[in-house]
């Protein structure tokens, strides 16, 4: 089975419907796949929910889906670099849904193994926590967080084989191994492709059982907040 695409608009052919649940990778803007959200722009689908830590910025990731009105709500943990995304929510045009980060991370994580719930005590007492579950265990309060099972996951990824076995380089790795986990189907962007058995399989940081469909492309890597010294 070939799981290569040349383009990002072959790589995502039908698999993109109105009104779907897509989990998304990425930190801020680093590891997003940003190839595959310009490429969602481009198709044009409507009533979208994103499973994402964040979403990018006014003009970058996530962001440009807000500016054409394609995405409904975000489960979010993190949303303080996007003015448009803060008009959306004030005005109420964009839906949202809090997560902690280590919550998100592991409602992907537990959806892509098949997990339907988990107990965690962070939350309790917060606004997390209101129309949940509640329960104590060895005296303290837990509260019950549900698996994230998207429609689609998209992901980025530093170096991959033809199979889809992939290495994330540093802080790049970020939520891309659990949003590629909890989808039905996961299209990954890679910087680089090589050939089955080049990769050393300790290395390997997601199995290519869990990839769909593959392409090659090139990468802004732009910096969220750039800082330089004074000359």
């Amino acid at each position: 089975m070939n799981k290569v695409y040349d383009t990002p608009e072959e790589a995502l052919e039908g698999v993109l419907k109105d009104d779907m649940l897509i989990a998304s990778g990425g930190f801020g803007l680093c590891g997003i796949p940003e190839l595959l959200l310009n490429a969602i722009r481009t198709a044009g689908n409507k009533g979208l929910t994103f499973a994402s830590n964040n979403a990018g910025v006014d003009d970058f990731g996530i962001g440009i889906l807000l500016h054409t009105k394609q995405v409904k709500k975000m489960i979010s943990s993190y949303v303080g670099e996007n003015a448009e995304f803060m008009r959306q929510y004030l005005s109420g045009e964009l839906e949202l849904e809090f997560n902690p980060q280590g919550t998100l991370a592991e409602r992907m994580r537990a959806g892509g193994a098949g997990i339907p719930g988990f107990y965690t005590k962070t939350g309790v007492g917060t606004i997390i926590a209101e129309g949940k579950d509640h329960k104590d265990f060895n005296g303290e309060t837990y509260i019950m967080e549900e698996g994230i099972f998207a429609d689609l996951s998209i992901v980025k990824a530093w170096k991959a084989d033809e199979t889809g076995n992939a290495i994330f380089r540093k802080t790049a790795r970020n939520f891309n191994p659990p949003a590629a986990m909890c989808g039905k189907v996961c299209v990954m962007e890679v910087e680089e492709i090589v050939p089955v058995g080049t990769l050393d399989p300790d290395h390997i940081h997601l199995p290519g059982i869990y990839v769909h469909r593959i392409v090659k492309g090139t990468h802004e890597k732009r910096i969220e907040q750039r800082t330089v010294r004074e000359a």
